[in-house]
């Protein structure tokens, strides 16, 4: 994959950058929207397709991609489907510094150095082209607005906001409101981004969904995300290994 195109994990970490704090909203749940992001983007890809509730590797070839080639590495050598809320809540490095000191190399933000109660050595991120960012929120912006079914790749972007908890610091107060309420609706037109957004929040809601009891969907096909049923306990995935150097700590 090329990288003239901005992957999916790349967009939302830019969506949820405060242009005016240098901080991340959301940054506990951000590293398991970042972990499903990299499903999402991988499934645009060709590399990996929806099998129930799981996730199967269809395509082991690299993307080129260091970052994401690691999960797909880690996905292909499971052996079997694993399921999609397993893989996005079992333990790994925060991806929120791992992609926050790739978009610094990339050029489209950088670091800026201070101090917490005068102590403390902090790291806030600038965006260095904003107009990457308005690009973004302006596809958001126009799927709440027009109701038009947006391309995969905006459902996705919205389906993962929504599960990360990025409707208030995007649509903040009484008056955000019904456009928090229609990028959750967004969550239907992508059947693999809603997948992976469903499985975010159960891992942030501390439960697992039992694998569906109707037969599931070759490989290769999209599966429609059905609604969920009594927990079970989740078994962890191997930690993601780290690329790169890790971005010095940010300050929330």
């Amino acid at each position: 994959m090329g990288r003239s195109r901005r992957t999916l994990p790349e967009e939302l970490l830019l969506l949820a950058l405060d242009p005016t704090t240098g901080t991340t909203a959301q940054p506990q749940s951000l590293d398991l929207g970042l972990a499903g992001a990299q499903l999402v983007e991988l499934a645009l890809a060709g590399r990996i397709a929806p099998d129930g509730d799981r996730i199967a590797v269809v395509a082991p070839r690299p993307t080129g991609d260091p970052t994401l080639d690691c999960a797909l590495e880690l996905l292909r050598r499971r052996g079997a489907p694993v399921r999609a809320v397993n893989w996005i809540g079992g333990p790994r490095l925060g991806l929120r510094q791992i992609y926050l000191a790739h978009l610094e190399r990339c050029g489209m933000v950088h670091a800026v150095a201070g101090q917490m109660c005068g102590v403390l050595p902090t790291t806030r991120y600038q965006a260095t082209d904003t107009a990457i960012s308005r690009e973004i929120r302006s596809r958001l912006d126009n799927a709440i607005r027009t109701g038009v079914p947006p391309d995969p790749r905006t459902a996705a972007l919205a389906a993962l906001a929504h599960a990360v908890g990025l409707g208030k610091h995007l649509y903040p107060g009484n008056e955000g409101r019904s456009s928090r309420s229609r990028l959750r609706d967004l969550i239907r037109h992508d059947p693999m981004g809603g997948l992976v957004a469903h499985a975010v929040m159960d891992v942030q809601n501390g439960v697992a969904a039992q694998p569906r009891r109707s037969p599931a969907p070759q490989v290769g096909r999209q599966a429609t995300v059905g609604a969920r049923t009594a927990p079970e306990p989740a078994r962890g995935v191997p930690m993601q290994p780290h690329h790169g150097s890790m971005a010095r700590a940010v300050a929330h």
